[in-house]
């Protein structure tokens, strides 16, 4: 058996300093393996505790939408896992990170089930996207107060379809569990940016 990695001091405060819930275990030992940019650990800490209110709520209000959880958590926490080999990605535009991410998890034996997100986490306009995908991706814009119309439309239909509840009904609860959400934004981009890119 191969020791890990010691992981930067800077990025263990990243994954465990006070602020966003933690990480779970196996995309904390990924992180670590990877000596992962701080700043990347933070940004996947706050966009993971915004995907978790987003599937409690979910769980909460559509039980028969039949969330994978799980699936969605982890999702939120490695979604842009791929970062740690295209770094400049951190701090400006680029989708390198997307297939490269995908292909790292799976490199490292995870499943598909848990490593698309990886990959579809920008892709939410697919035709082919289901619910899981489009509530990360909701996380991923949500968590620093960015509302995308077209985006809350897909997770409203996907909702309304799943439990039958008419679409201005299910949009009135996303858009005020969005709002809320919404206003802890500065606080999570402070975390955030309280750690370095490298």
């Amino acid at each position: 058996m191969t020791a890990r990695p010691m992981a930067s001091a800077a990025l263990r405060r990243a994954l465990t300093d006070p602020g966003p819930r933690l990480l779970p275990d196996r995309a904390v030992r990924l992180l670590e393996e990877l000596d992962a940019p701080p700043r990347l650990a933070a940004h996947l800490r706050a966009v993971h505790d915004v995907a978790a209110e987003l599937v409690a709520w979910t769980v909460e209000h559509h039980p028969s939408a039949d969330v994978d959880a799980e699936a969605v958590l982890f999702g939120a926490a490695t979604h842009d896992i791929g970062k740690a080999l295209h770094p400049s990605e951190l701090s400006g535009p680029g989708a390198e990170h997307e297939q490269a991410g995908y292909d790292l998890l799976r490199e490292r034996g995870v499943e598909e089930r848990l490593a698309r997100f990886a990959r579809t986490h920008a892709s939410w306009d697919d035709p082919d996207i289901g619910l899981d995908d489009l509530l990360v991706s909701l996380a991923d814009k949500v968590w620093k107060a960015k509302r995308v119309t077209s985006l809350e439309q897909r997770v409203v239909d996907a909702l309304a379809a799943a439990s039958g509840a008419e679409p201005w009904q299910v949009f009135m609860g996303l858009d005020d569990v969005c709002d809320r959400l919404a206003a802890d934004a500065d606080r999570r981009l402070a975390f955030q940016s309280g750690h370095p890119t490298g």
